[in-house]
């Protein structure tokens, strides 16, 4: 018996069994006074033990499950040069669009290059040069830019990127961008060596763009917005609406479909505001998701969530390795015979294959088990992904497979 319902019963048992009132119905009181503590307790350990024993849901705010449709950034890119190179530019012999770029650019600052002059460039490389222009940025705000060499340039590390246009998909110019560039990496070559750490033909400005032009939004726009979930799900798209119209009023938000919440927001702009800020902090208990099993072929990871589980099933895999050794043979001439020595090659190859003995899975109804499962077989990650997708296919596996 637990520790609170052995109290509450010493209490109960130490109640008074004559319970008639005196004169003053002090008795009665008494016992009504201990009658009501043992009520009390029983009720709160009720509460304790119903907090305990219910399992825990995942509480997300809407602020990480959805986004308001059409507010979003939208990637620039620009064609630019980097100059200040200590001798690790492109070289213009292979890479003759940098010498094309230099003269325009030089043509436009009043310099004319002789014709048919041949530039020997090496501190000058093409880059390319990437931003993304935040939702609601302004005229005169910074945004932090990537340069990424595009010719045979050793080194970006201590260039300066001169004056680059970024445009939108719409051809528009959006940002400026300038600066001396940030590479986290360093190297060193002399006398046909070479050592290097991390990567040098990309490195990064930080605020190294100004914005020129803003991208209008719709969000000051109609007397509703649409909130676009991360993934589809009607459950998750529910909730949501639920959530919505229980802190703000029934019929202010509508489940379209599995991924589109509508909502109705006030047509003043910093009512609507306020509005949207405090449905985005609103919380939702999250349902369990779809079952699914995600895997690299790449790398040979293996993820599955919570809902996979695993039908009986006997797996049997083995692993066939092939070994190929070359002895080199020299074969000597005769004397006096003028030959010359030959030297021939011997290849033996081996085929190797181990034994795969079956081994039967329980069906597993958690993903510990899953795992448990899956670990009896001693494979590795990459024999998994073999080994998931004979599952799927056999239909023991119960879980969407998705490969990236």
């Amino acid at each position: 018996m637990p520790r609170q319902l052995e109290q509450i019963a010493m209490n109960t048992s130490s109640m008074p069994q004559d319970t008639t009132p005196d004169r003053s119905g002090h008795g009665v009181a008494a016992w009504s006074r201990q009658l009501a503590r043992a009520v009390t307790g029983l009720l709160l350990f009720a509460a304790v033990a119903a907090s305990v024993l219910q399992p825990a849901s995942a509480s997300v705010r809407i602020k990480e499950l959805a986004a308001i449709q059409g507010v979003r950034s939208n990637a620039l890119v620009g064609y630019g040069l980097v100059v200040g190179l200590d001798g690790t530019g492109d070289q213009t012999t292979q890479a003759p669009f940098t010498t094309q770029s230099l003269q325009a650019m030089l043509q436009q600052m009043g310099v004319t290059v002789p014709a048919g002059a041949a530039l020997q460039l090496r501190n000058v490389a093409s880059v390319m040069v990437t931003a993304q222009l935040p939702a609601f940025a302004q005229p005169g705000q910074t945004v932090d830019v990537t340069v990424a060499s595009m010719g045979n340039a050793k080194s970006l590390r201590g260039g300066i990127l001169i004056a680059t246009p970024l445009k939108g998909a719409d051809g528009r110019i959006y940002a400026m961008a300038q600066g001396n560039l940030i590479v986290g990496g360093a190297g060193a070559s002399a006398g046909g060596s070479k050592v290097q750490i991390n990567h040098l033909a990309a490195g990064r400005i930080p605020e190294g763009a100004t914005v020129e032009a803003s991208v209008p939004t719709p969000l000051l726009e109609g007397s509703s917005l649409q909130l676009g979930l991360n993934a589809a799900d009607f459950q998750t798209a529910r909730l949501v609406a639920q959530a919505i119209n229980q802190a703000k009023g029934s019929g202010v938000a509508t489940a379209r479909d599995g991924r589109t919440v509508n909502v109705q927001v006030p047509a003043d702009p910093g009512a609507r505001i306020a509005f949207l800020a405090d449905i985005e902090n609103l919380r939702v208990d999250l349902a369990m998701p779809s079952a699914r099993v995600v895997l690299n072929a790449r790398t040979g990871s293996v993820v599955l969530n919570e809902a996979v589980t695993l039908g009986p099933c006997a797996v049997a895999h083995g692993s066939l390795s092939v070994t190929i050794s070359t002895t080199p043979i020299i074969s000597q001439p005769a004397p006096l015979s003028q030959g010359q020595t030959q030297v021939a090659e011997k290849s033996d190859i081996i085929i190797a294959q181990q034994a795969g003995s079956l081994v039967q899975l329980p069906a597993g109804t958690k993903l510990a088990d899953v795992v448990k499962a899956l670990n009896s077989l001693g494979a590795t990650p990459q024999d998994l992904l073999a080994i998931l997708q004979a599952m799927k296919t056999a239909g023991a596996l119960n879980a969407e497979i998705e490969v990236i």
